[in-house]
């Protein structure tokens, strides 16, 4: 069969059949479905906006000090004679303890000797008094003289002049008369010394009783005695050692308060002061004015330390600023202090607040109210919402506080707003949500600020 043939009888018919075949299938079978394009909702936990108190806090560690220490330093020289027997570190001794003597023998001699100068400068005195009384009586003596040769002296002139008697008389009687004047000088002279003699001598017996009562206090300052309760921290005196006048035999560590130096960063520092509705609103720097602004604050601080899983709390009060701000790690040292640091040992079950002791301080300033959202839901100084229509919302909100895992806004967020901490990514100014509130972030949130 030729070729064209075959195509017409053959190929053909079967061509045409396939094809009617398939028009008659596309027109008998079912369209398929419709579905419209629709906006797809992304999931997200959503926070409801709340009103909280939030204390600023500041956390810091420093090392247990006692807050008095007494070094028992010699103010004399001498042999030690006594040594307290609990003079030993570690013991605790009370106020008025003997802590040592020296022995008394050198002070008693020298106020033995103080005495005996002063008892010979009153017999002087009183001498001086005796010599006063006899001069004077001498000299009436020698003026009664004195008036007999001087009317002697009267009569020999008269015979002089009347040819009665020689020049050689005369000048005999003259020249008794001149002695007797001169005895007279004498004796007044001896008598205007004597003044001037007895104040020279009461001197020199205020002398002798300044050092008396030197002596007596070196006597005093050979026994030291403790002026408060404290515990020994160091001694380096024996009993039959001679103390060097300026040597320390015992330093002793106040029991009674403990104080702590807490390293502070300016920045925490800063906003610990300035986050208060009243406070001020700039940080003074100078240390004393700093000190008056702690104190006007009302900052409340606790002492902490840790024993594995166990912690141990004492009260305690900010006193003071440290002298100023380390020059190499920017800080600032606030001083507390924990009074009674041994009495709250609690009959044992705590160790008392010893020197040594690395210990956490918590400060604490009153509290602010504002809006309290987790820390990471603040992203470039914006925060994210979920509006009324469930569309991703930026808003731009400044914290007053941040501190640990929470940020704390007095402003621009509405209370009862619904805020995404986690927006979905890419994200999309209003982009649809689908909010799942999350009720258990801020109140583990807030359980951990407190428990700071």
């Amino acid at each position: 069969m030729r070729p064209g043939l075959k195509l017409l009888l053959i190929t053909l018919p079967l061509a045409l059949i396939g094809v009617a075949t398939l028009a008659y299938v596309i027109s008998t079978r079912t369209p398929p479905d419709r579905h419209e394009l629709t906006e797809r909702a992304s999931p997200v936990r959503v926070i409801a906006a709340k009103t909280y108190k939030i204390a600023p806090t500041l956390v810091g560690f420093g090392v247990v000090a006692p807050a008095r220490t007494y070094q028992a330093i010699a103010e004399v020289g001498g042999t030690v004679e006594y040594v307290n027997p609990a003079l030993r570190d570690g013991q605790i001794l009370p106020a008025g303890s003997i802590l040592l003597r020296l022995s008394p023998v050198d002070f008693n001699l020298a106020i033995a000797q103080a005495n005996a100068n002063i008892r010979a400068a009153e017999a002087r005195l009183a001498e001086l008094d005796v010599s006063e009384a006899n001069q004077r009586a001498a000299l009436t003596i020698e003026l009664e003289a004195l008036d007999l040769k001087t009317a002697e002296l009267a009569r020999a002139d008269t015979l002089f002049k009347a040819g009665t008697m020689t020049q050689s008389a005369r000048d005999a009687i003259r020249s008794a008369h001149l002695a007797q004047r001169q005895k007279v000088q004498g004796i007044e002279s001896a008598l205007a010394l004597l003044p001037t003699q007895r104040t020279a001598q009461t001197e020199q017996i205020a002398l002798y009783r300044s050092n008396l009562a030197t002596a007596e206090l070196n006597l005093k300052r050979s026994e030291m005695t403790l002026p408060f309760l404290a515990r020994v921290a160091s001694h380096s005196v024996e009993v039959g050692q001679f103390l060097n006048k300026g040597q320390s035999a015992a330093t002793l560590d106040g029991v009674n308060q403990a104080e702590v130096v807490v390293q502070a960063a300016m920045n925490d520092f800063r906003n610990l002061i300035l986050n208060r509705p009243n406070g001020p609103t700039t940080l003074p720097m100078d240390p004393a004015l700093l000190t008056d602004t702690l104190h006007e604050l009302g900052l409340k601080a606790t002492v902490r330390l840790r024993l594995g899983n166990e912690v141990l709390t004492w009260p305690a009060t900010v006193d003071r600023i440290s002298d100023g701000i380390d020059p190499r790690t920017g800080t600032v040292g606030v001083v507390v202090q924990v009074d009674d640091a041994y009495g709250q040992a609690g009959n044992g079950h705590r160790p008392p607040l010893t020197k040594g002791m690395f210990v956490e301080v918590v400060l604490r300033a009153e509290p602010i109210n504002g809006i309290v959202l987790p820390r990471d839901a603040l992203r470039d100084g914006h925060v994210f919402i979920a509006d009324p229509d469930n569309r991703l919302r930026r808003v731009a909100a400044e914290p007053k506080l941040v501190q640990g895992g929470v940020a704390l806004f007095t402003d621009m967020i509405p209370e009862g707003s619904r805020i995404v901490p986690t927006p979905p990514i890419p994200t999309i100014d209003g982009a649809l949500l689908d909010p799942h509130p999350d009720a258990e972030v801020m109140d583990r949130l807030l359980a951990e600020d407190a428990a700071q």
